[in-house]
């Protein structure tokens, strides 16, 4: 037989009597950060994985912004879904009050952290773009051709650093000047 103490006067609560029944946390936020993750990373739209699982797309965006709870059924659903673990969905929490932090990257694999000397914003990891070139890169068929990428964009990276005002790459949609020739000169 289980039994249930009573709290002294003053003791907290585990949970709060603020709390609303049903209203999203910060939890429910960083859980359908993760289902968005890991949805745009395997490319599934998200009208296509909410009618895998009986649901409107808005009722998919609402849970991707952590305005809904989403149901541990149909949390396991999703987990089954995109070939994860359920505990996929709480990795890197880390508390109402705390940003999550990224120390292993975005990979389901082992990997290099993110260089601590640069800080990765939260919101850039956010972004379309971002899950764009995460999921080109792990497109790309072989491990050895992935790494010749990542080369080529540390590459790109630490000659931007070195020369910041210098652009190293043609900015695409821009013109070129043309240079000057002896002719152009005796125009004048």
């Amino acid at each position: 037989m289980v039994r249930i103490r009573k709290l002294k006067p003053g003791a907290k609560s585990l949970f709060p009597a603020t709390k609303l029944k049903g209203k999203a946390t910060s939890l429910d936020e960083h859980v359908g950060y993760r289902l968005r993750l890991r949805r745009s990373l395997l490319g599934i739209s998200q009208e296509r994985l909410a009618s895998s699982v009986g649901i409107t797309f808005q009722q998919m965006q609402k849970y991707e912004r952590g305005v809904n709870r989403v149901s541990a059924g149909r949390l396991f659903e999703f987990s089954k879904l995109l070939a994860i673990p359920l505990t996929y969905f709480f990795d890197e929490y880390t508390g109402p009050d705390k940003a999550p932090t990224f120390a292993g990257g975005l990979s389901d694999t082992a990997q290099e952290g993110f260089n601590v000397e640069t800080p990765i914003s939260e919101n850039i990891l956010k972004k379309k773009e971002t899950l764009d070139l995460v999921r080109l890169y792990y497109s790309i068929p072989t491990a050895a051709l992935r790494k010749q990428m990542l080369t080529l964009v540390r590459t790109i990276a630490a000659e931007t650093q070195e020369n910041p005002g210098e652009k190293t790459l043609p900015v695409p949609g821009k013109r070129r000047r043309k240079k000057k020739t002896p002719a152009d000169d005796s125009k004048k």
